[in-house]
């Protein structure tokens, strides 16, 4: 673990996330490819044809959960259904779909299927680095354009570098999210308003997004005037926190803060409430973004404060048709029967981006002109603006993200809601800003 005096840098972050991190999407480059979708337009052909990887099934799928409906609402807008104008030709466009199953392998595998038997243009890829990193590994080693989202930066970069002492810019693939900067500036303001001690439980395990966590948050928590007291890098998949939750109780643990697999913060939340531990704020990473998660909990949720990167109130619109982030979430609803969730917008978003690169590269099939596009894309979308070459490294765009509770809700049994805006004020505020447990 950094030290807590150590500013966060690539390279305080780099420490924390150890070896085994850094070669998870190198090692997934090596799985084999399975048998894929035939009869899909070449890369030669006047048909665009663009890839989506997620989890649609497995732990993971509840990030995934809304990526079919956003798949068919941008089949039908205009810019796909009448296909992409680049130059004075205008291209049919393709989307093929493949759940990664929430396994790196298995990511890494319909990847390579999606390039070497669909020979796609681009991939698209969403939700945690169990899925974006081994696919966006292989389109770098294959030179083809990829696009991920909904996975914390530092998790996605640098856990992919051959070298991660001395990380470098990828040429193909790109992204956009956020990172440890604004989970601090997210979470932080929030902790601030809730009497405490001052003193934050972490609860971090050893995967990539646990690592980067840990890394990261001794810095953010030192300069805001906490202590972090890191519960230990648990196995993914651990079924007893006893230890760690003494650890946090004897430690007079007033925040609490995490970014584990949805399942294992279940359990561990669980055996918390059992045992008497009850901070006064918990402020959750990668778990609680949606509310299939709530389900599992009950009442235990209420008031567990996490971020979200979009939702119905942010006053943005498509770049692709102009539609409200409001239009997409009641759609979503109404059609569904089921709670919005917050990655529409994120992978709405993914294929803004596509198109956007697609019609200035000059040829869509040239991946060289396409990846050199996305490397510099600067748009305004329904995740709201989004600008690749400005970021904190090459070809990684932020989008600023807000503090939201949940709630008992009035249309659904739990509902999320705006309590801070610190980084994002357009987004209005909803409700008040309460302690998870009094």
């Amino acid at each position: 673990m950094a030290a807590e005096n150590e500013p966060l840098t690539r390279r305080t972050v780099l420490k924390g996330m150890g070896l085994g991190a850094a070669t998870l999407g190198a090692s997934s480059v090596l799985a084999a490819c399975g048998a894929g979708i035939k009869g899909s337009a070449g890369s030669s052909s006047g048909t665009i044809v663009i890839g989506l990887v997620t989890p649609l099934t497995g732990p993971l799928a509840g990030f995934a959960s809304g990526d079919q409906f956003v798949v068919d609402q941008v089949r039908k807008t205009s810019a796909y259904t009448k296909g992409f104008k680049v130059g004075t030709t205008t291209y049919n466009v393709n989307i093929l779909v493949k759940d990664s199953q929430s396994d790196p392998n298995r990511a890494s595998q319909v990847a390579r299927e999606l390039i070497l038997q669909n020979n796609v243009d681009m991939i698209l890829t969403t939700s945690t680095p169990e899925t974006t990193n081994p696919v966006a590994t292989v389109c770098e080693a294959q030179h083809v354009p990829c696009v991920s989202t909904v996975v914390p930066w530092e998790s996605w970069y640098l856990a992919r570098q051959p070298d991660p002492a001395n990380p470098k810019p990828f040429k193909y693939t790109t992204m956009f999210f956020f990172g440890l900067k604004e989970f601090g500036g997210t979470f932080v303001p929030m902790w601030n308003r809730i009497p405490n001690d001052r003193v934050v439980a972490g609860m971090f395990p050893n995967d990539a997004d646990g690592n980067a966590l840990r890394a990261g948050w001794p810095a953010i928590t030192k300069a805001a005037g906490y202590r972090l007291v890191d519960g230990g890098a648990y196995t993914d998949g651990t079924t007893d926190y006893s230890s760690m939750i003494a650890l946090f109780k004897s430690n007079n643990c007033d925040i609490f803060t995490n970014g584990p697999l949805p399942p294992d913060f279940n359990t561990m939340w669980k055996q918390a409430a059992q045992q008497g531990y009850k901070p006064k704020l918990a402020t959750v990473a990668k778990v609680l973004l949606f509310p299939a998660d709530t389900a599992a909990l009950g009442d235990l949720v209420v008031n567990i404060a996490t971020d979200s990167w979009w939702n119905p109130s942010v006053p943005y619109t498509s770049s692709l048709d102009g539609r409200t982030a409001k239009n997409l979430a009641d759609t979503y609803q109404s059609s569904s029967g089921k709670q919005w969730v917050q990655s529409l917008g994120s992978t709405y978003s993914l294929f803004e981006v596509a198109q956007k690169a697609f019609t200035a590269s000059g040829d869509p099939h040239n991946k060289d002109a396409v990846a050199a596009q996305l490397r510099t894309l600067s748009y305004s979308g329904i995740c709201g603006p989004l600008n690749f070459g400005n970021g904190p490294v090459p070809g990684v765009a932020i989008i600023n993200p807000v503090g939201v509770q949940w709630k008992k809700g009035k249309q659904f049994p739990y509902e999320m809601v705006v309590v801070d805006n610190s980084l994002n004020p357009s987004v209005p505020i909803g409700g008040p800003l309460e302690p998870t447990n009094a």
